[in-house]
This record gives C-alpha cells, structure tokens and sequence, in this order.
C-alpha cells in the first residue's frame, strides 16, 4: 500500500527532526542555548518553509519569536545559527519564505535560515 504524502512529509520531518537533535551541539561552553531547544522553536514553520506561501503560520511565528528571545549571546547565535543551516541543508526550504520569515513574523534574528550562511560571522 502506498503512503500519502502527509504520511511521508510527517516521516521526513520526524526523521530530520532525530538527526539534528544528535548531530548538534552548542559550539561553546557559554552556550546556553541547545541544537534541540532550536528546533524545538522552528519544528512549527517545517512545513511552511518547505511546501508553504503567503505569511507564516501563527505556531510558526511563536516559536521563532521564542528562538529570537533565546539567542541571548554570541555563542547561542553561532549554536542556532549552526543547527539552522544544517537544517536548510536537510529539508531546503524555499530560500524567499526562509529569509522573509523573521520580518513577517514581526522579529529580528541576527542571521538568515540558510544553507549558506557563514555562521563563524554571526556574533
């Protein structure tokens, strides 16, 4: 029997979601922020990012406000930022959405959710 695609994109997200909480780590010990408290933040907006259009869900928008809250020091910057890109590079949102989705959810994050970012720059 063949899965729907909600069935598979679910699947997806759940297997992306265990990878990054493994592979991440905070990238120093002043990190106080978590690779899985930031996709803890951005789990909501997956689906929008990758497949969505128009404003970003409200769900979404809470949690990137909180992410935005969170990333109190450099060091938290460069860990979100770090856990961010390796991110895009798994799930490859649509680059617009990406880059739109602090100013229309009304935040400021002090980098861009892509798989290109330099985060050794963010501080």
């Amino acid at each position: 029997m063949r899965k729907s695609s909600c069935d598979q994109a679910s699947h997806l997200i759940l297997v992306l979601t265990l990878f990054l909480l493994l592979s991440c780590a905070p990238t120093s010990s002043d990190a106080a922020l978590a690779c899985s408290d930031v996709i803890k933040y951005v789990k909501p907006c997956v689906n929008y990012l990758v497949k969505g259009s128009g404003l970003p869900p409200a769900d979404c928008c809470s949690g990137a406000s909180n992410l935005a809250t969170a990333v109190a020091n450099s060091a938290d910057k460069k860990t979100a930022c770090d856990c961010l890109k390796s991110a895009a590079k798994k799930m490859n949102p649509q680059e617009a959405l990406a880059k739109a989705l602090p100013s229309n959810c009304g935040i400021t994050l002090p980098f861009t959710i892509s798989a290109d970012i330099d985060c050794t720059k963010i501080g």
